[in-house]
C-alpha cells in the first residue's frame, strides 16, 4: 500500500520527539499508543529512514530524527504564522511583526519604533515578548519571532545583525554610598565591593564587557548575585547586597533608593543590536526593518 505524508504525521512525530515517550505523547495527542506507533512507523516507511531508536527503557531520536525535528518545528511555526497573517490581511491589516527584546530596548528603541509605526502604519500589528538573547536567536531560527533586540557580538548563519543603539555604562550604588559623582575617579575605587550582574546565560556579551571594565580597573570583581531583571538588580543594590554596572538607559523608569554614576571615560559601550532571519518573507518585517534602519 502506498502512503503519503500528511500534516498529522508531522504533529505525531513532533509529540514523540518532544516527549521521547510514546505513552505520554499519545496522551497528549488524545490517541491510542498503538495507533501512534503505527503512524510513526508509517512515516519512517514513507521517508525510508529511522527516526527513533527504541528500547524497553527509552526512546531516542536518531540523527535523521533530530534534523527532522528542527525542520518540522519551523514548518509548523511558519504554518501557524501564515494562518494568522492571512486573517489579519483579510481584516484589512498589513500583517504582524513578532518582536523579542531585552529589557533595556524598552527604554528608547522599541517605544520609538512603535510610535513611528502608529503614525505611518497603524494597520501593522506588533506582539512583544521579553526574553534572553539565546531564546530570541532560537525563536527567530524556528520562525517564532521576526525581530529580536539583543546584546550579541555574532549570530548563527542565516541570521543578520545590525547595531541600532550605543549606550554608555553606569555604576549603580545605594543612595547613601560614600562614592558619588563628585568624588568618583575610577572603577578601581570599588575593587573591594561585591558586584551584582546580569547572568552570562542571559547576555554573554554584557557579562564579558562588565568583566573587562573591572579588569581595566586592575581587579576581578567578586560576584555576589546574578539576575536577568534590572529591577531585581536595583533592589539588591538598594538593600546593600552589592553594586552593579548596567547600560545607562536602564536607569529610567525605576524609582528606587539607588544612584547612577555614568562611566563616560571608559572605552566600553553597551551596544544594542537588531537581528532577523535572512529568508523571512514577512512584508511587515521588511517595513519595520526599513523604518528602524533607515529612519530618514
Amino acid at each position: 500500500m502506498s502512503y503519503q505524508l500528511e500534516l498529522r504525521h508531522f504533529k505525531y512525530f513532533l509529540a514523540v520527539a518532544e516527549e521521547l515517550h510514546y505513552r505520554k505523547a499519545a496522551e497528549r495527542l488524545f490517541i491510542s499508543q498503538p495507533g501512534l506507533s503505527r503512524q510513526i512507523k508509517q512515516m519512517e516507511e514513507i521517508l525510508e529512514v529511522s527516526l527513533f531508536t527504541r528500547t524497553k527503557k527509552k526512546v531516542e531520536l536518531t540523527q535523521a530524527g533530530s534534523y527532522l525535528k528542527g525542520e518540522i518545528e519551523f514548518l509548523l511555526n511558519h504554518l501557524t504564522l501564515t494562518q494568522k497573517q492571512l486573517k489579519l490581511i483579510d481584516q484589512g491589516n498589513f500583517g504582524e511583526v513578532r518582536i523579542g527584546f531585552l529589557g533595556s530596548a524598552m527604554q528608547n528603541v522599541i517605544p520609538d519604533l512603535l510610535l513611528k509605526l502608529k503614525v505611518t502604519r497603524p494597520d501593522l500589528k506588533t506582539s512583544l515578548d521579553e526574553m534572553p538573547n539565546k531564546t530570541q536567536v532560537d525563536a527567530i531560527l524556528k520562525d517564532k519571532l521576526d525581530l529580536g533586540f539583543v546584546r550579541l557580538a555574532r549570530v548563527p548563519k542565516g541570521l543578520k545583525i545590525q547595531s541600532v543603539f550605543e549606550d554608555t555604562f553606569s555604576l549603580v550604588l545605594p543612595k547613601n554610598h560614600d562614592v558619588s559623582s563628585e568624588n568618583f575617579k575610577s572603577i578601581a575605587m570599588l575593587a573591594k565591593e561585591e558586584f551584582i550582574l546580569f547572568s552570562a546565560e542571559y547576555s554573554p556579551l554584557y557579562y564579558d564587557t562588565v568583566m573587562s571594565i573591572c579588569e581595566d580597573g586592575g581587579f576581578s570583581p567578586v560576584i555576589s548575585h546574578k539576575s536577568v531583571h534590572a529591577q531585581t538588580i536595583f533592589k539588591l543594590v538598594e538593600n546593600h547586597l552589592g553594586i552593579a554596572i548596567v547600560p545607562t538607559a536602564l536607569q529610567y523608569g525605576f524609582q528606587m533608593n539607588v544612584k547612577f554614576i555614568e562611566l563616560k571615560k571608559i572605552p566600553q559601550r553597551a551596544v544594542l543590536s537588531v537581528i532577523w532571519k535572512e529568508d523571512n518573507r514577512n512584508p511587515a518585517l521588511e517595513y519595520c526593518k526599513n523604518l528602524l534602519l533607515n529612519p530618514s
